[in-house]
């Protein structure tokens, strides 16, 4: 029997849809579920595929169905059945085999196993897959981190695999160990900060401008058509459209406003911190994500202070040419934030990503595609944005124009009460960067006080300490 090109283990709704991708893409597919039942199911229903499909009972069988060395593809829950899978693997497997953990690992994790493997003579890939069930089946984003040779071994499923921009593969290697998986998670990062900022317009929309989820969906189909088109503003215009077959109301106002999450937006913000990088949208957005969940709690304080937002007047026209301009405004800001972040994690781990890559390949497939990568591709390209994306020479232009509207939203929101925290965060980002002079020198001049830190001089090199006197702390 011909041997297959790879394997995959486990045949939940991704891992399903992943396999069938693979075999459609004319690669034969050896595949293995712990529940037998399921494999049978998942042969029975792959149609015209089933002939490229090789269904396995153990994983000695997975093994010797695979051509080697044997990529073998592992899609279950991220954490202890993630390493419980590989030890498992490690007695069926010889040298030179290749683990490819698929699921949304935490990148740290990933280096873990990376090491971990390393002397055993297998190998490990972090493959970070964004596109969601549909990008599975039909072409996702694909961010791999492991050795190049390995990657090697597997480019040519994965590029047939993944999603296609002007024919050009979203799917590439980017550096060693945790690259991939760390390069989605602040992907999941900025994705979180995307649909907060989209949350906030549509609130404003919603309760500041009284109007209904129709109307709303036909200003951000509208908008899709411009500089806002991406994914998430076409789904949104989608969703608020959809009404409930239950009720008959719209969809979107019968789901409860209590948000979820599993836990890459906090990993972003985590590692943010830890590197010491600002990414204060995300930050917002997951912040936010967490209030949501509190609903007891806001509707206490609801009946405690009052709630409801003011509506806001003005020449309609002119206040939703400034919220489409505010959400630009907010959607580069974001980016901007999570791309420093993933240039300190390449500095801090040696990993090197190529971010003109990381653009183009977030450009089809992934939840956060947009127009807009193909211009921040060309910036890194260019490049431009070696410090900030915000001081490319194209983002300033377009910042230059959407900012003023960012403020002027931001201000409104804040006088109807409506809360807009990413959208916030975003413009005290962008207002601290662009400060020359900005506040913390009383901030070290406290600290001096309190705890003689000492500061620098503007007039010289050298620690110094202010004349507190005797009212110091010490």
């Amino acid at each position: 029997m011909e041997k297959a090109e790879i394997g995959l283990i486990g045949l939940g709704t991704m891992g399903s849809n992943l396999a069938l991708n693979i075999a459609e893409k004319g690669h034969r597919i050896a595949v293995f579920n712990r529940t037998a039942a399921r494999t049978d199911a998942f042969v029975e229903n792959a149609g015209a595929l089933r002939d490229r499909v090789v269904p396995c009972y153990s994983l000695e069988e997975l093994a010797a169905a695979i051509r080697p060395p044997r990529p073998i593809i592992i899609m279950v829950l991220a954490g202890k059945p993630v390493d419980e899978q590989i030890a498992a693997l490690r007695g069926v497997l010889s040298a030179n085999d290749i683990v490819i953990d698929a699921g949304n690992a935490n990148f740290r994790d990933t280096m873990r196993r990376f090491s971990e493997l390393a002397s055993s003579g297998l190998t490990f890939i972090g493959m970070g897959v964004s596109g969601g069930e549909e990008g599975a089946r039909h072409g996702p984003s694909i961010m791999v981190g492991g050795t190049e040779e390995s990657w090697k071994r597997v480019e040519k499923v994965l590029t047939a695999i993944s999603a296609k921009f002007k024919g050009e593969p979203c799917a590439a290697w980017l550096g060693t160990d945790g690259a991939g998986h760390f390069v989605k998670t602040i992907h999941n990062g900025i994705e979180y900060a995307d649909m907060q900022m989209i949350a906030e317009i549509y609130g404003i929309l919603r309760d500041g401008l009284g109007m209904g989820p129709k109307e709303i969906a036909e200003v951000f189909s509208q908008w899709n058509t411009g500089r806002l088109n991406s994914y998430l503003i076409e789904i949104t215009a989608k969703v608020l459209a959809a009404d409930d077959p239950k009720t008959g109301k719209p969809v979107v106002d019968i789901i409860l406003d209590r948000a979820g999450q599993k836990g890459t937006g906090k990993w972003s913000v985590i590692e943010a911190q830890q590197l010491g990088i600002p990414a204060t949208a995300i930050e917002a957005a997951v912040a936010a994500r967490v209030l949501s969940s509190i609903k007891d709690e806001r509707l206490a304080a609801e009946k405690a202070y009052g709630g409801g937002v003011s509506k806001i007047s003005g020449d309609r026209d002119a206040l939703l040419g400034d919220l489409e301009l505010a959400l630009f405004a907010g959607k580069i800001a974001a980016y901007a934030q999570g791309f420093a972040v993933m240039s300190g994690a390449s500095k801090e781990f040696n990993w090197n990503l190529p971010m003109p890559v990381i653009a183009k390949i977030w450009r089809a497939g992934c939840i956060i595609r947009s127009q807009l990568l193909d211009t921040m591709a060309e910036a890194f390209g260019a490049g431009g944005a070696a410090t900030n994306l915000l001081m490319a020479p194209a983002f300033v232009s377009l910042m230059q124009e959407a900012h003023p509207s960012l403020r002027r939203v931001v201000a409104s929101a804040a006088e109807a009460g409506s809360p807009v925290p990413a959208l916030s965060s975003a413009l005290a980002y962008f207002d601290s960067y662009r400060q020359g002079r900005g506040t913390s020198n009383l901030i070290q001049a406290q600290r001096d006080f309190f705890g003689a830190h000492g500061f620098e001089r503007i007039d010289g090199q050298g620690a110094f300490h202010g004349p507190w006197g005797s009212g110091a702390a010490g």
